[in-house]
């Protein structure tokens, strides 16, 4: 049965209870901007750990934006949904040229977001990839691939609410392991999960990364 979430803040709260046997582990937490960071701030605070973004960006098809053909992440990561680049009758240049696009919007949001800060080292260390919910999973194999690069022990992708399809491949392709609070069979858009799914901004993202760093949980470069 069905079960929304009020918030993402109520969302990231379950979450963090199904994360707590990590403890032991100090995980890092890096949440995707800009839906992911309410709930990553709920999952990193009842965690005591380190909270920071990993700038994501869905490349849409030209001629259907809202249909996404892949994802790049910072650093580089690349990931192409073959089936969707078929369908849409597209070439790998055409995926180079909107990803050529959508990089100048990456760099704006990661200078934003982090200004001179870096990536945290998280290299022989546990990571909290985490995500509002998780529907094709196309941002986020782009960002598992970004963190797989940091060099991590141990990678986990953290959702509240994933379809059940796409959580099972990410876990088998992806990363360590996938831990979500509900995993329907179908998903729909993710925002049918949630009573309370406005918009997150950037002033938004920017006070909880804030709070964060201020309550001690800011990741060591």
């Amino acid at each position: 049965m069905r079960m929304r979430f009020r918030d993402r803040e109520e969302a990231g709260r379950q979450l963090a209870g199904r994360l707590r046997g990590l403890l032991d582990e100090t995980p890092v937490v890096l949440a995707l901007p800009r839906g992911g960071v309410p709930v990553g701030y709920e999952v990193a605070t009842a965690l005591g750990a380190p909270l920071e973004v990993l700038v994501v960006r869905k490349l849409g098809v030209p001629w259907r934006p809202e249909l996404g053909m892949g994802a790049i992440a910072e650093g580089g990561a690349l990931y192409v949904n073959a089936e969707v680049l078929a369908y849409a009758d597209l070439t790998n240049a055409d995926v180079l040229e909107v990803a050529r696009q959508e990089s100048r919007e990456l760099a704006r949001r990661v200078r934003l977001y982090r200004g001179e800060r870096p990536l945290p080292d998280v290299r022989g260390r546990t990571v909290l990839l985490v995500d509002d919910g998780l529907a094709t999973g196309g941002t986020a194999r782009a960002a598992a691939r970004a963190v797989r690069a940091l060099g991590p022990r141990r990678l986990v992708l953290a959702v509240p609410v994933a379809v059940a399809e796409t959580a099972e491949a990410l876990r088998h392709e992806e990363v360590d392991e996938v831990v979500t609070v509900q995993e329907p069979p179908r998903l729909g858009a993710v925002g049918v999960w949630y009573e309370d799914f406005h918009q997150v901004d950037d002033e938004e993202v920017l006070v909880l990364l804030r709070q964060a760093h201020h309550a001690g949980a800011s990741p060591s470069p």
